[in-house]
């Protein structure tokens, strides 16, 4: 199984709905949903998981898990309750993000430092959502240090947690290569329940070592995908043809297109040059293509650089 990761402010729905489409990908997950101290509205279910209103599928048919995050068991389980009536594939629980921001409000990863709240809150959740609809949790190796990693694993399990992608490295190594895939192999062992692997997966060759060193055969493709949107079809057929940057660009028109219709006029040009700063380091003509387009920020403009005139674009 490989499953598409949550990046926020990157990988949301608009990206989700373009990578699902070139295939290889079994299930996404949404990007965090901020549960403080109030029961959300479906609106903000709905607007960051927009697949709530297609069956809980990108358009491509794909499910996706939606992903709280929290820290207060009571509040996280009411929400979970509400969101699983509109339907998601599962609901997921963020133990992993990073962000300082996040970690400062006592959210993400910063919980890893207290395994017995991560037990607390499974359990929460797992009790008020229905059986059918799975949870489980993302966490890192450890927050300052993997002294843990086994013990917040074991509670996340013991919470009623069906499966677990684990990111190989603590908070405190950020996103900073390596990603530490052999120790999750102790989880592996440890626990009782499936367990997929995350992390600095860039190519074939880095998902077949993160399979032996980690023992999971199940991975989670997050930058990665972003970079080589045909990524997970390549890792589950080595040696098929490579995804083409002729076949990318229509795929990024109508990414820009779904950018164009839900974000603000401002933001349109970044978001794009945003997914092309990523691809540049799988495509060279994608560093081309970034360099002619950097300072350009109307989306008129943009379009026409990148994609030439309006028929052009209909030929393509």
């Amino acid at each position: 199984m490989i499953l598409l990761a949550p990046m926020e402010g990157l990988l949301d729905h608009m990206l989700r709905d373009v990578l699902t489409r070139v295939g290889g990908i079994d299930r996404c997950v949404s990007e965090f949903i901020r549960i403080t101290d109030q029961l959300m509205p479906n609106r903000v279910f709905t607007r960051i998981v927009p697949e709530l209103l297609n069956g809980g599928r990108t358009p491509a048919g794909v499910p996706v898990r939606a992903q709280l995050l929290g820290s207060d068991p009571v509040c996280m389980a009411e929400n979970a309750a509400k969101l699983a009536a509109l339907g998601p594939e599962g609901i997921d629980l963020n133990f992993g993000c990073p962000a300082k921001c996040v970690n400062r409000h006592r959210g993400g990863a910063v919980l890893l430092d207290e395994p017995e709240l991560l037990r607390e809150i499974t359990a929460a959740v797992r009790r008020a959502v229905p059986a059918g609809i799975p949870v489980s949790a993302k966490m890192r190796l450890g927050y300052l240090d993997d002294s843990r990693t086994l013990e917040c694993a074991q509670a996340l399990v013991d919470g009623g947690a069906g499966e677990l992608v684990i990111h190989a490295r603590t908070k405190a190594d950020g996103y900073k290569p390596p990603a530490y895939w052999d120790r999750i192999a102790a989880v592996r062992a440890a626990v009782a329940v499936p367990i997929v692997a995350n992390g600095e997966i860039w190519s074939v060759a880095d998902a077949a070592a993160c399979r032996v060193q980690s023992g999971c055969a199940d991975l989670m493709l997050g930058r990665g995908m972003v970079a080589d949107p045909g990524l997970a079809l390549a890792i589950r057929s080595p040696g098929a043809p490579p995804l083409v940057w002729g076949q990318l660009l229509p795929l990024m028109q109508d990414f820009f297109a779904l950018v164009r219709a839900h974000v603000a006029t401002r933001h349109q040009a970044g978001r794009l040059k945003q997914w092309l700063h990523y691809l540049r380091r799988r495509y060279p003509e994608a560093e081309e293509a970034y360099q002619r387009v950097r300072t350009i920020n109307a989306p008129d403009q943009l379009v026409l650089a990148l994609f030439g005139p309006p028929a052009l674009q209909e030929a393509a």
